[in-house]
């Protein structure tokens, strides 16, 4: 089983149009609502693929329900803590060329208390997990140590963690020793403090996060691919892809990973297979088997080090 840990979830909603205008009025040719928090997309994406995952998050309001719901629907295992503010509501609106522009809520404040039952209720349910995923933002009223509090406590358990957050929650919570964490390029770049143009320069980042206390990194790329650095080695992996809309498409590079129980270059394939995949498909949707393309996923025998990185659109 494998838990995930979702502080700030999401109803995600997503709207194509024919066409944005500023000003204007638009008119939604489609309109998609799911469930949505990093945490929780991790979870559909396992869920997807028949493992048995255990998704913890903190939810109020009539929104909360809705997301328990719409979960509890594709075999994901719900652990909801109450909260007195509503999930939040987030939208991408998504034009033919595959443009998004995002308008996301920042979420209802979790006081003291709620925070705390959160924690018992994480480690709580936290047995025989083989991950532990704490993953996306914190909410308002959250101290930035929090996360890092949650991995020495689920560490402590016997319990590996991976940690996918930005900020000084991120940074936080490497110090505190997780088994990976999987940043974005943005969330790479702002840890680090300057930007990253090359391959090279996002492995040498990778590895100032393994300086930091972090025992491994899965760097997501976007359209470039996914960089991995463990104790095993280095490697970098891209596939061609279609992007329809790319929300969601780094958890679900990382619940691909993490159905890799091998690690190291073939989880790495796998990883990017599930990312490439979720990028096709429309709004935040997870893959199915069936969407999976291992095949086209291409490893470098040596990390190409000069290669300029694309920027998403």
């Amino acid at each position: 089983m494998i838990l995930t840990v979702t502080a700030n979830p999401s109803l995600d909603r997503t709207v194509q149009v024919r066409e944005l205008v500023r000003g204007g009025l638009n008119r939604a040719s489609s309109i998609r609502v799911d469930p949505g928090g990093k945490g929780i997309n991790v979870a559909r994406a396992l869920a997807a693929h028949g493992v048995a995952v255990r998704a913890v998050v903190a939810a109020g309001g009539l929104e909360g329900e809705q997301l328990v719901a719409l979960l509890s629907r594709i075999s994901v295992e719900v652990v909801r803590v109450p909260a007195m503010g509503p999930v939040r509501i987030n939208m991408s609106i998504v034009e033919p060329d595959a443009t998004v522009t995002k308008f996301n809520e920042p979420g209802a404040l979790l006081d003291s208390s709620e925070a705390r039952a959160l924690s018992e209720t994480v480690l709580g349910c936290a047995g025989g997990a083989r991950w532990a995923v704490i993953a996306g933002s914190l909410p308002p009223g959250v101290d930035p140590d929090y996360y890092a509090g949650l991995v020495r406590g689920l560490r402590a358990h016997g319990v590996p963690v991976v940690v996918d957050t930005s900020g000084p929650a991120l940074r936080e919570a490497v110090r505190a020793g997780p088994e990976l964490v999987k940043p974005n390029l943005a969330e790479l770049e702002e840890t680090v403090g300057r930007p990253l143009p090359t391959v090279g320069e996002v492995a040498a980042a990778t590895e100032e996060l393994v300086e930091m206390g972090a025992q491994a990194v899965l760097a997501s790329l976007g359209p470039d691919g996914a960089l991995l650095r463990s104790a095993g080695g280095c490697w970098y992996a891209e596939s061609p892809v279609t992007a329809r809309n790319a929300v969601g498409a780094g958890d679900a590079l990382l619940a691909g990973y993490l159905s890799e129980g091998r690690g190291g270059r073939p989880a790495l394939v796998t990883a990017v297979a599930w990312g490439a995949a979720a990028a096709a498909l429309p709004g935040s949707a997870m893959p199915q088997p069936h969407d999976l393309r291992p095949d086209l996923v291409r490893v470098a025998s040596r990390v190409p080090r000069d290669r300029r990185l694309q920027r998403d659109p």
